[in-house]
């Protein structure tokens, strides 16, 4: 692979940022239609306030601009690292819940599931790119949700598809910012640079 400052570099890296905001943008339009789909199949009501759910790290950042072009990589695929797995856990509940009488919503949460994994690999190749690599992937799963009753389990699914829309639209942000700045660098972005 080319070294993190050259100008094939840089352009792998553009290439890799605008693909990676098309599938952000697309994966943000599947997950609000998901969230349809979900409230209506679980019967919940669309404007249900649902508190901070354990596992799903927020897309709010006080301090945006002064994250580095690493750190905005490192959080995005910790983020998305943990919605895959909360996402998986969702479509066995769901598997288990509803079984295969209702295959539309088990399809929208495999396509989503399966677009995650795609952003992952984005995020992991911008690492490599930067010569820094992608960090292991932790071994600790998303938090059991065995003591969770099946309300509470369809609240934590309904928070959950709320921040995976909210990450889509913070991480097409912080993909535009990256392209603006490639190759990747950790150096911190000036305040004219930020969005």
């Amino acid at each position: 692979m080319a070294a993190a400052g050259s100008p094939s570099a840089a352009l792998r890296c553009r290439d890799l940022c605008s693909r990676g905001i098309r599938l952000a943008g697309k994966m943000r339009s599947d997950v609000i239609d998901l969230l349809d789909t979900y409230v209506e199949q679980q019967g919940l009501d669309a404007s249900a306030s649902v508190a901070a759910v354990e596992g799903v790290p927020l897309a709010a950042v006080e301090r945006w601009d002064e994250l580095t072009g690493t750190q905005r990589l490192l959080e995005n695929l910790a983020a998305y690292r943990a919605f895959r797995a909360l996402l998986a856990q969702m479509l066995e509940e769901q598997q288990e819940q509803l079984g295969e009488a209702d295959a539309t919503l088990g399809r929208a949460l495999t396509a989503v599931l399966l677009q995650v994994s795609a952003f992952i690999y984005h995020l992991e190749e911008l690492l490599r790119l930067e010569s820094r690599g992608p960090p292991r992937e932790e071994g600790t799963g998303p938090p059991p949700a065995s003591h969770l009753g099946l309300f509470e389990r369809k609240l934590r699914g309904l928070g959950v598809l709320r921040e995976l829309a909210q990450w889509a639209v913070r991480s097409a942000r912080d993909l535009r910012q990256l392209s603006r700045t490639s190759p990747v660098s950790s150096s911190a972005p000036s305040p004219a640079d930020s969005p």
